[in-house]
């Protein structure tokens, strides 16, 4: 690409009674000395001004590349210039690249299902994590008809780690562990009259509730009881201020990353 003309370029030396005149802007800065150039002193120092305030792009540093052969390096406000220039390219060329956007951790969260056979609107709800560990295919998490549930269930990312809570059941308690493989997409079971949760006022134009897809990660050997973590979550303890203890009836909520470390230390020595 061809580079910006300099509006300061040298311009070829012609005959005259002063032989030392090379250009009009180094006879200022060589006559600066003299009473009658006082006007033309403060015309330099402005333009001088003009090009240390231009903005540092790829434009202004070419054309501050052209004019520096032309600067009277005997002229202490051309040489503070020149040096502000210089350096304020060098920090601008030794800037670092933006970093990629870190902001997006993983998360964690609890979810609940029903081991033990209940009846729905005709249809067998029982889900358990033997039957999440026996697909073959990432499992569409639906069913959850509970606005707080469903916020949850749209603020997770695919990669995110849940715990599988077995619930409505003889022992309830954490089992084991899932990934979230697909992020949020609508229920489309909200929308069949044939379906154990059907809700007639989600329309399939503007669905209200939301899925996940799941797969099967680890069983542990010994559930973590609901007993245990009550006891876990009184106050001052390390569950205190878990989701699912607070609101016990939210069948998919949040947990900490702490929340969910301790827990799967506990898992782990048993």
């Amino acid at each position: 690409m061809p580079k910006r003309k300099s509006t300061h370029a040298e311009k070829p030396a012609v005959a005259a009674p002063e032989p030392r005149r090379r250009s009009m802007r180094l006879q200022r800065t060589e006559d600066e000395t003299e009473p009658k150039a006082v006007k033309n002193e403060k015309a330099s120092k402005a333009d001088i001004k003009t090009e240390e305030d231009e903005p540092s792009t790829k434009k202004s540093r070419t054309s501050k590349q052209e004019t520096e052969p032309v600067v009277n390096k005997s002229s202490p406000p051309a040489k503070k210039a020149t040096k502000k220039a210089v350096k304020r390219e060098e920090v601008e060329e030794a800037s670092p690249s933006p970093a990629p956007d870190e902001s997006e951790e993983k998360n964690y969260w609890l979810l609940k299902a029903e081991p033990e056979s209940r009846y729905e609107n005709g249809v067998d709800v029982k889900f358990s994590i033997d039957d999440l560990a026996a697909k073959t295919e990432p499992e569409p998490w639906d069913g959850i008809r509970n606005y707080a549930a469903r916020n949850n269930l749209r603020a997770m990312k695919k990669g995110d780690l849940a715990f599988f809570y077995h619930s409505n059941c003889k022992e309830p308690g954490i089992v084991g562990t899932m990934e979230i493989v697909k992020e949020h997409s609508p229920d489309l079971s909200a929308h069949d009259p044939k379906a154990p949760y059907y809700d007639p006022k989600s329309k399939p134009s503007d669905p209200k509730w939301s899925v996940v897809h799941v797969k099967f990660h680890e069983k542990f050997n010994k559930p973590i009881t609901l007993k245990e973590l009550k006891e876990l979550g009184a106050p001052g303890g390390p569950l205190d201020k878990m989701q699912m203890i607070k609101q016990s009836r939210l069948s998919v909520s949040k947990v900490s990353a702490s929340e969910w470390k301790f827990l799967m230390a506990v898992a782990e020595r048993r």
